[in-house]
């Protein structure tokens, strides 16, 4: 009654409006990342907006080992419960994100008491302890896990992580093994950003080629759409996922959708070798850097906004297009003003890269898909 309640309170939420996962029902899953208060219900109308236009769900943070398991082997599973109760309870697919990444990790998951990194023997003994731990409690609750976050680089060399320091490229299929092990039936997914990059495909490519020689199961591969207005190009991206399905079988789901609306912030060209917080630090750079990526702090102009809506719509279009290998989209928040874009990396970036606004209104490029333009 509540969720109801506020749906009315929702300028446009009318149901007549069609409802998105039912048209793109046969195409692909429609889903997206919810956070702390949409779990706990803390934000009504965003639960609303949820429920009615997406079929599945996929965590920002709770189920990430720093977050469940504060110091190894202790964990705290209230929020990560609550995430799986709330899917269940409003028939959503629910899915995990994710098990091995070296970032928001556990902060002694790899190291000793004395901060040196610990042997090939006991890290796999601890991925396995926390891979059985974390797949098996919600067997046959998750559909899906990505099992390893992030792992190559955009020159298709593997990232220098302590997993891959301790154990090299066997960290990856040591991950997946444990996982298929612990719920035989449950998908598995490789996941990483950049995807765009030809290095970094063919290197993903060769990954899941190995896994799949060894028989060990991988079901999917993620490809995370941060997208920008200047990033990247919409031919290469389809080439990419159609290149995947052609040379591994596997199907490709996209797991992280969305697009700024910001001019795109590049390290090289534009800090040099400061790190973003040393930038922040000094007022005058700040300042400066605000002015030159923050350019539409007191509105976006309707052509820049135009320009957003067109480009997003030929994303969804390919993703359509696609949906032969496409089996699922996860869009990665639910309205603007959840999006991990605003204030990063600039404190004041206020963007809108989602497929609602601050309003939880659709955007115009889903109402011409819907309606026809």
């Amino acid at each position: 009654m509540i969720l109801l309640a506020a749906c009315s309170l929702l300028a446009g939420c009318v149901h007549t409006e069609p409802v998105l996962k039912d048209v793109f029902a046969g195409k692909f899953i429609l889903g997206a990342a919810i956070n702390d208060a949409q779990i706990t219900g803390e934000d009504i109308l965003g639960d609303s907006v949820l429920i009615r236009h997406f079929g599945a769900i996929e965590p920002e943070n709770c189920l990430k080992s720093g977050e469940v398991m504060p110091v190894f082997g202790q964990y705290d599973w209230i929020l990560a419960d609550k995430y799986v109760e709330f899917g269940e309870k409003y028939g959503l697919e629910v899915y995990g994100h994710c098990l091995i990444w070296h970032s928001q990790c556990t902060p002694d998951f790899c190291f000793d008491e004395k901060g040196a990194l610990i042997s090939p023997e006991l890290l796999k003994e601890r991925m396995k302890q926390h891979i059985s731990t974390m797949v098996g409690r919600y067997k046959g609750h998750i559909k899906g896990w990505d099992v390893v976050n992030e792992a190559i680089m955009e020159d298709g060399s593997y990232r220098e992580s302590p997993f891959y320091r301790i154990l090299g490229e066997e960290f990856i299929p040591w991950a997946f093994q444990c996982a298929y092990e612990a719920d035989p039936d449950c998908e598995l997914y490789y996941n990483d950003y950049s995807m765009h990059e030809p290095a970094k495909l063919e290197a993903v490519i060769n990954m899941a080629k190995k896994l799949k020689e060894r028989g060990i199961r991988i079901d999917a591969i993620g490809f995370q759409g941060h997208l920008g207005m200047d990033y990247p190009d919409l031919a290469l991206y389809e080439r990419h996922i159609r290149r995947v399905k052609e040379e591994t079988g596997l199907d490709v789901c996209i797991t992280e959708l969305d697009m700024s609306i910001l001019p795109t912030l590049t390290r090289s060209a534009d800090l040099g070798e400061m790190s973003f917080a040393e930038a922040m630090s000094n007022p005058e750079i700040r300042a400066r850097m605000a002015e030159k990526f923050n350019p539409y702090a007191n509105g976006i102009p309707e052509d820049i906004y135009k320009q957003w809506n067109d480009r997003m719509a030929d994303f969804l279009n390919m993703f359509v297009r696609n949906s032969d290998v496409i089996r699922r989209v996860n869009v990665w928040g639910i309205c603007d003003s959840d999006s991990w874009k605003n204030g990063w990396p600039i404190p004041e970036r206020q963007d809108s890269p989602l497929w609602f606004d601050r309003n939880y209104k659709l955007k115009p490029f889903l109402h011409d898909y819907l309606y026809g333009r």
